[in-house]
């Protein structure tokens, strides 16, 4: 009996588990799009349970399901599917790209995050790899040539320079005209700092490191920057920083770069030694600053054959960067986390300059109780920048080096006795420089951001978002005894703090009712900025080389300090009715302190709205253009043009003649000269859009044509001139205006889509027209620093010297058959571009990767003073033709042509003062990047720790055709970001062509 109750109950059992078996199977498959590609990371499930898979790259998946189950296939871009299986072997499964789901989800104003397809303005998004593809330490430059409307420069080729970035031309005549930076929806700060003598500094957000960012999206009109107030006048630039993810275990990555720079110098003669009218000097019994002496091929020295020194090449080094990163990211079921560490190494072309850089990034989110969800953030940055003076300071090396004589051998920089070895007077030998001149930045940066989101209600939630910008910068300036400009030894500290706080505290609302989707944002903003600079001149180093401040015989210290606070109400509504029409209004009302109580409040806002008429296509033409948008929007924006403490006028420190206060031990402090008025008020930005969006092709073609045109009213002229009767000589006055208006066109393309091989091409134009329409009553110019500004013309052309001509614009010469300048000086160029352009192309084959892009300005003219002052010194590559000539021109006593024969230095040295002779077209074409990569096949890597090892090969400025610039690199401005700093190549540290080699790990 026992026996045959256990062959019973084994019987059971056996057939229990061979129905469970039977019930349970492993189910394989493969997603394909219409076309028979893979679609990799596509959420297979089974219906009515928690059991799910996705794709792998190959588009393939297994799941583990009963007979007759429904299985779920669903993914971005993609209808969803359902299919029943009833034990078919090997699935085979196409989904259809979804029209309504394909755009991208992208961040806008304040972090929020919108469909791109619903926006009513224009926007363009850059991935974090299309970034760090281009290995610019920089982010402002690896922007360069990839955004429409957006115009970026180069300062320098020194290692942490600053460059500038302004979208749609400049906004204000004396304001800053740069982008607002925003980081996780925190305002940064921007500013350049860093330099204590002649040339750039280094913009702040040289600070952050290109690998943490996930994506950045520029916002370009009034509509799309309104909720930012009056900062985000000048357009936003929003940084979204990478993010861990939930349910995804930790992933350890490594990447180390290598590249080396060769800097793109001018091309400087070399036929002819130092000296003048053909004779040489030594440098030694006669000094001189001119290279117009004998031909070096029938020179002798000594009785021996004159060595030629190509001063560029000696003195000028290969310029070298290394970049380590090491990243940690995972998460469990309720929160996520992503860690970075990046040490960047960077040493100049020019000895004795280098920028390092290390940052520390942390981000955690997790999920505290149901329906709240916190991040917090952490960056912090240590960066050391060291550079030389530029520009034409006596100080500068790259001065002496571009104009020195190939005849004379710069070293040793020192005669027997320790004084400077010098071929002239009134310049430091740039040997010598790099030993006894030093410009040293340290910057300590910290970017603590903090959020938090708790859904109330399912259409309501609230948000509370903090965050601050921290960052101590001590800056130190040393020229060593027997310098030149200063014989006696200068000490210069520069210490700063910066502190700037800023929350939000915003209620998002977002609810369907019929046809009708509403979301609705309503919000407050404090920002609360401090800052304070201590600066401590010391002439005369009493100990040498003892390089404390307190040691010099004369200190002067100033300080400054300033404390800001503004506060602003904000609401945006989004009404979207039916999917294809969509109304956007945005107000907001803004107070701040540096206007008096009168004009502190100012409100502003937009509305826009676009129509989405692709929504009523046939089906027929669906399949050919799938999708078209038109959109338009209104803004009206204040410009945060005011500097704290505008509205006063203070008392200064005076030098009466020859005595500088305080002095024997009393203060001397006199009223300004210049009379600010209490009245003022922000600038004013009004801005009208128009923007057609169109897909072709299930949006393999995709083209973006946008229209924009803004006024600036209310502008802001600081030094207008005052009777001396008032007692002042100068006032600020709200009364300039000026127009931008342009077009925009963005074209993406994916001409080839196989399973092998994928082609993605992006072009972007950029044609942008300004004009100044007022100053102020019947001024018609005001002064700009290295450009002017005048009326009825463009914003920041170049005004000085021109040529003497007749009535028919002919060169007029004189009796002594050279030209000469005319009385009255004029413009003479144009800073703006005619219009900007760039391509950039993206193909992959297999696990190849490979991408160049192209940029190209045509137009926008440049002051070259590094011809401009070698037409003196004879050293352009030009001037290597200095036999006789006659200019082509009339005699100014005749009238008849100029028969005069002269030589080519007395031509030469005459033009020098022309500065009209010097204004060279910056119109260029770069190959601005190319990258060649790989990543090993995952069969590889099956028996190693790795889950990816890839390599990548990229070079920089490998091409640049500038047919009429006669400089190294035509797009730099050597004296910094400023809006006066533009349009002028003086003697900066040379831009480079770079090789960069990468090796990254994925553990």
């Amino acid at each position: 009996m026992k026996t045959k109750l256990k062959i019973t109950f084994m019987a059971i059992a056996i057939f229990c588990f061979l129905r469970v078996h039977a019930q349970t199977e492993t189910i394989t498959g493969k997603v394909t799009d219409a076309t028979g590609n893979a679609i990799p990371g596509i959420s297979v499930k089974v219906k009515g349970t928690s059991t799910g898979a996705s794709t792998n790259a190959a588009g393939s998946f297994s799941i583990k399901a009963a007979n007759s189950a429904t299985l779920v296939f669903s993914g971005i871009g993609y209808q969803t599917k359902e299919l029943v299986y009833n034990g078919q072997k090997n699935l085979s499964i196409s989904l259809i790209e979804d029209q309504q789901n394909l755009s991208e989800i992208v961040v806008t104003a304040l972090g929020v995050k919108r469909d791109k397809r619903n926006l009513t303005y224009s926007s363009q998004e850059v991935k974090g790899e299309q970034l760090t593809q281009t290995k610019e330490p920089n982010l402002v430059n690896a922007l360069a040539g990839k955004v429409s409307g957006v115009q970026i420069t180069s300062s320098s080729g020194t290692p942490g320079s600053s460059s500038r970035i302004v979208i749609r031309g400049a906004n204000s005549l004396y304001g800053n005209n740069e982008a607002l930076m925003v980081i996780d929806g925190i305002p940064v700060n921007n500013d350049e700092t860093g330099n204590l003598n002649s040339g750039p500094g280094t913009n702040r957000i040289a600070d952050l490191d290109p690998n943490i960012i996930e994506s950045i999206n520029v916002l370009k009109g009034g509509a799309a920057t309104a909720l930012y107030g009056s900062d985000g006048a000048k357009g936003v630039i929003i940084i979204t920083t990478k993010a861990g993810a939930s349910n995804k275990k930790p992933t350890l990555s490594f990447s180390s770069s290598f590249s080396f720079e060769k800097p793109l110098i001018p091309e400087i003669q070399n036929k002819y030694s130092l000296g003048s009218n053909g004779v040489y000097f030594d440098g030694v019994s006669q000094k001189t600053s001119t290279s117009w002496g004998a031909r070096m091929d029938t020179l002798k020295i000594n009785g021996q054959p004159a060595q030629v020194y190509d001063q560029s090449d000696l003195f000028f080094k290969t310029g070298k960067t290394y970049t380590n990163t090491i990243g940690l990211t995972g998460g469990g079921a309720y929160s996520s986390y992503f860690l970075s560490f990046t040490n960047l190494t960077q040493d100049g072309t020019v000895p004795a300059t280098s920028f390092d850089r290390n940052t520390v990034f942390g981000k955690f989110s997790t999920q505290v109780i149901k329906d709240l969800n916190i991040t917090f953030s952490l960056n912090y940055a240590n960066t050391k920048n060291n550079r030389q003076p530029e520009g034409y300071a006596l100080e500068s090396p790259v001065w002496t080096v571009f104009s020195a004589p190939v005849s004379y051998d710069l070293q040793p920089s020192t005669n027997p006795d320790g004084t400077q070895r010098l071929f002239r007077f009134s310049r430091n030998n740039p040997y010598w420089v790099l030993d006894n001149i030093k410009n040293t930045s340290i910057v300590n940066r910290f970017l603590p951001t903090f959020n938090a989101d708790y859904k109330i209600l399912p259409w309501l939630t609230i948000t509370e978002r903090f965050g601050a910008d921290v960052y101590v910068e001590q800056g130190k300036y040393i020229e060593s005894l027997g310098s030149v400009s200063n014989p006696n030894g200068r000490i210069v500290n520069n210490n700063t703090n910066f502190r700037q706080y800023n929350n939000d505290l915003m209620l998002n609302a977002g609810k369907t009712l019929g046809d009708f989707t509403i979301d609705a944002l309503l919000g407050n903003n404090i920002i609360s900025t401090y800052s304070q600079n201590a600066y401590a001149n010391g002439l005369g180093i009493t100990v040498p080389d003892f390089n404390n401040i307190g040691s010099a015989s004369t200190v002067k210290f100033t300080e400054s300090s300033y404390l800001t606070r503004k506060i602003g109400f904000y609401l945006q509504s989004n009404i979207d009715y039916k999917k294809f029409i969509i109304l956007s209004l945005t107000g907001r009302y803004d107070g701040t302190s540096v206007l008096a109580k009168d004009n502190s409040f100012y409100p502003y806002g937009s509305a826009a709205t676009s129509f989405i008429f692709s929504n009523f296509f046939s089906e027929g033409l669906s399949h050919v253009m799938n999708f078209g948008k038109l959109r338009v929007s209104y803004s009206t924006v204040g410009n945060a043009s005011i500097g704290p403490y505008s509205l006063l006028t203070p008392y200064e420190s005076q030098t009466i003649r020859n005595i500088a206060f305080p002095y024997q031990g009393q203060s001397g402090f006199l009223i300004s000269g210049t009379l600010s008025d209490p009245n003022l008020k922000n600038e004013r930005i009004n801005e009208f859009e128009v923007g057609l969006e169109t897909g072709f092709f299930n949006s393999r073609l995709s083209l973006e044509l946008t229209y924009f045109n803004k006024k600036t009213t209310n502008g802001i002229i600081p030094n207008v001139a005052l009777a001396p009767s008032t007692g002042y000589n100068a006032t600020s006055v709200n009364s300039a205006s000026m127009r931008n208006k342009g077009i925009e066109i963005l074209l993406n393309a994916k001409p080839i889509k196989t399973e092998n091989f994928s082609w993605d091409l992006t072009f972007n134009y950029s044609r942008i027209r300004n004009k100044v329409l007022s100053i102020y009553k019947d001024l018609n110019q005001v002064g700009n620093g290295f450009t002017f500004i005048f009326l009825n013309q463009p914003y920041g052309v170049i005004y000085g010297t021109r040529y003497a001509r007749n009535a028919s614009g002919q060169i007029l010469t004189g009796d002594d058959g050279l030209p000469f300048a005319a009385d009255e000086q004029g413009i003479i160029g144009d800073i703006n571009p005619d219009y900007m352009a760039g391509i950039v192309n993206n193909f992959k084959y297999k696990q190849f990767t490979f991408s160049f892009a192209f940029d190209m300005k045509k137009g926008g003219d440049i002051q070259n003073n590094v011809d401009g002052y070698g037409y003196f010194y004879g050293t352009p590559k030009v001037t290597e033709d200095r036999g006789p000539r006659v200019v082509e021109g009339v005699n100014v006593n005749t009238g008849l042509p100029n028969t005069v024969s002269v030589l080519g230095q007395a031509y030469y040295q005459r033009i020098n003062s022309v500065l009209e002779s010097v204004i060279q077209d910056g119109t260029y074409v770069k190959l601005r990047n190319v990258s060649l990569g790989y990543s090993f096949k995952p069969s590889w890597l099956t028996k190693t720790p790795f889950k990816n090892v890839a390599l990548n090969v990229t070079g920089r400025n490998l091409w640049i055709y500038a047919p009429h610039f006669t400089g190294g690199d035509p797009e730099v401005s050597s004296f910094g970001s400023s809006n006066g700093s533009q349009g002028i190549y003086s003697f900066s540290t040379p831009t480079s062509r770079s090789v960069d080699f990468t090796l990254k790990l994925t553990l």
